[in-house]
């Protein structure tokens, strides 16, 4: 029996309401994912070493991991925990913030563009795009045709990514309103998390309905198969690892990559001149 990948169990389309957040589908239990993440991770460094050498030589594929969560949603984590397996020198990371003055005077893509992974690389956007379609709606900054061409935009941005080699993995860390508390309780309690605590937590959290409206409508409207998104149930911080290490890999796999040989290079003379020395 064939057993259904992980891209295709996590795919959004199914309503969000009706997605647990504490779920674990594709595994059975803690101890089986962390052993499966820590068995897949050198396969996912070879795959991504594969990729930049590829991109040494010529070829535009690259791949971009979006992240997009409710604040203590476990981005930082997975780039911690996830990203971290693969060598830095191939990564490029970015977290999007609040927009600066400069910035606003552009397109909202403008400076989403400027940090497109060259290819041969894994980009990671924390926050990203979404971000002017999620708080954006919320807090109602822009009028609501602007809001609506911006779906279109945003789906016209990605298919361009696509045509220029991007493979995307848009990941929505779906978290639990109850979890969500747990965790900025918790922050605290941890001085070395006292940086990441605000007055926004509180208030932010108070349009958690608003905030999950804004996110199913992305789903809905911002899913096709050239850019697809996955729900990942992020309660468990052990399976929100083991679900975006399989996402990844299976993505890369999908790239069909392989050692590249370059063109005109005569190995058996580059070795008798090295023994000469």
């Amino acid at each position: 029996q064939m057993t259904r990948s992980v891209r295709e169990r996590l795919r959004a389309g199914a309503p969000l309401a009706g997605i647990s957040p504490s779920g674990s589908p594709g595994v059975k239990g803690e101890k089986q994912a962390v052993e499966q993440t820590a068995a897949l991770a050198p396969t996912l460094a070879d795959l991504q070493e594969q990729l930049f050498a590829s991109g040494k030589t010529g070829s535009t594929q690259r791949v971009l991991l979006v992240l997009q969560s409710m604040d203590a949603g476990g981005k930082d984590g997975a780039v911690k925990h996830v990203v971290g397996q693969m060598n830095p020198a191939g990564l490029s990371i970015v977290s999007f913030g609040a927009p600066t003055k400069a910035e606003l005077k552009h397109d909202f893509l403008w400076r989403i563009q400027q940090q497109v992974p060259a290819p041969g690389r894994v980009g990671v956007f924390n926050r990203s795009h979404y971000e002017d379609v999620l708080i954006v709606k919320v807090h109602q900054l822009v009028a609501a045709e602007e809001l609506e061409s911006r779906y279109d935009r945003i789906n016209a941005w990605e298919a361009e990514l696509a045509l220029q080699g991007v493979a995307l993995v848009k990941v929505f860390l779906h978290l639990s309103y109850d979890e969500q508390k747990a965790r900025l309780l918790a922050r605290l309690d941890d001085p070395t998390k006292h940086w990441k605590v605000g007055p926004a937590d509180v208030t932010e959290r108070a349009r958690w309905h608003d905030y999950q409206a804004a996110y199913a409508a992305v789903l809905e409207r911002c899913n096709p198969d050239g850019a697809p998104w996955y729900v990942v149930p992020a309660d468990h911080k052990w399976y929100r690892d083991w679900a975006i290490t399989q996402l990844l890999v299976e993505t890369l796999t999908d790239l069909h990559l392989t050692w590249p040989e370059p063109e005109g290079l005569d190995l058996a003379a580059i070795r008798t001149q090295l023994l000469a020395t």
